[in-house]
């Protein structure tokens, strides 16, 4: 049986129509879904949350009912938000909303918050704040993205942080305050250790907000604390970004962890104390303006409920999704514990990898044993040029049992990620077709 995850793209196709992705298969499973209707409830409308309950439609021919249940009343995408950070974009670009996916593939969506998940019979009761009843179904998905670990000052209390690593108010505050900075001023940013959201995100930040000031605040710089020991993402790109483009409107130093953050007087300004990391040794640096990038884990709800091990995520397994902690309920995108990247292509892909699995499940199937998932993304690296990074992930079973998703390039197959060669303009232009590609096949 052919699995809509066996495919085969060139790296032209892959970036120019990139949310195809895992869809591009011709042959998909024959999926003996029977009465009575089974029902899935996905916590979260996210990019996985969206894109698995689309999928489980799709591929199901409607057999399965999909219920979406989510708080807001618009998606706020965080891919292209660094552009509204630096005033380029204007924040509308970023919202989506669940109306497409209700009218073309007959999907529920129900406003509210998820408050807890317990176990009926053989399947699921999800409690929603503000519902009465509560949603019955058969398995569940929690795609609830990503939280923040608190910030903390000298005495170790939180301290409250302008990150802008979720796309919102955040994002439009960060950009005002930019654009308020003194001519001669300092914004230290830093970046937490992996596992992030957006592997390239905050490099990709830097250097917008570096062409920012070199273009408008020729005094001014960003500095760059990277709790990491190098570039996490496209390393040549950007240290060469870093190095030619920017100079001294750019400090870039690794291997630097936050340690603590003393509030200025100004909103968002202060001092931030680092860690050296491996030295023993701290420094300090002072900013105008602070845009402090917290460490991560899923989100509150798959914490709430028990989803989450010691490092903050949701261990699952790897061909279907399915929690190792309770199973029946299935984590996909930024929450879920896996080798793949934190990134919203990704999390497109996983949805997919989960729905098919999910669909096999419930027709008495065993999920597809060697799934893959491709990867791309677009990096602007200033207002007119654009980097990309693009991989194959294939799921292998270790010889220890574990498993991974290893990363290939899709031509050469040589393990890792694929950069481009030099950044463009033509590449900048092929950002703008990828995201709206991206974001039409996940919210239509």
């Amino acid at each position: 049986m052919t699995s809509p995850f066996e495919f085969s793209l060139s790296r032209r196709h892959l970036l120019a129509s990139l949310g195809a992705g895992a869809v591009c298969a011709t042959t998909f499973p024959a999926f003996g879904l029977t009465a009575p209707v089974q029902k899935i409830v996905v916590i979260g409308g996210g990019m996985a949350g969206a894109t698995v309950a689309k999928y489980l439609r799709l591929w199901s021919n409607k057999a399965v009912e999909v219920t979406i249940v989510e708080p807001s009343t618009t998606y706020v995408s965080n891919i292209m938000s660094n552009l509204v950070v630096t005033g380029q974009y204007a924040p509308a670009l970023l919202n989506y909303n669940w109306s497409n996916l209700i009218k073309n593939h007959g999907i529920k969506l129900v406003k509210g918050s998820v408050s807890q998940v317990t176990a009926n019979g053989s399947g699921w009761s999800v409690s929603v704040t503000g519902v009465a009843a509560p949603l019955l179904c058969d398995r569940v998905v929690v795609a609830p993205g990503i939280s923040f670990d608190p910030v903390l000052d000298n005495i170790a209390q939180p301290v409250a942080v302008l990150h802008a690593w979720q796309a919102g108010p955040q994002t439009t505050q960060l950009r005002d305050l930019l654009a308020a900075l003194p001519p001669t001023g300092t914004l230290v940013m830093t970046i937490p250790p992996a596992p992030y959201r957006c592997p390239p995100g905050p490099y990709e930040r830097a250097c917008v907000i570096a062409d920012y000031l070199k273009r408008n605040k020729p005094g001014a710089r960003i500095v760059v604390l990277d709790a990491n020991p190098d570039v996490m993402a496209e390393p040549a790109n950007f240290k060469n970004a870093f190095s030619t483009l920017y100079g001294a409107n750019l400090v870039y130093l690794p291997g630097r962890k936050v340690k603590y953050v003393t509030s200025g007087i100004s909103p968002y300004s202060g001092k931030v104390t680092v860690d050296i990391v491996g030295t023993g040794f701290v420094e300090e640096y002072s900013g105008d303006l602070l845009n402090i990038i917290p460490t991560q884990r899923a989100g509150a709800i798959a914490q709430a409920l028990g989803l989450c091990d010691s490092t903050g995520f949701a261990p699952v397994n790897g061909i279907s999704f399915e929690s190792t902690l309770r199973p029946g309920i299935h984590v996909i995108g930024d929450a879920a514990k896996t080798s793949l990247p934190k990134a919203g292509h990704v999390g497109n892909q996983g949805a997919k990898i989960c729905a098919d699995a999910m669909l096999r499940i419930l027709s008495n199937q065993a999920p597809y044993a060697t799934p893959t998932a491709n990867s791309a993304c677009y990096s602007p690296l200033s207002s007119t040029v654009a980097s990309w990074l693009t991989a194959v992930y294939q799921y292998e079973q270790q010889p220890d049992s574990s498993w991974k998703y290893v990363a290939r390039d899709h031509i050469s197959t040589t393990t890792g990620p694929t950069e481009a060669a030099s950044a463009s303009t033509g590449n900048f232009t092929k950002m703008n077709t990828w995201y709206k590609t991206l974001m039409t096949e996940t919210y239509s």
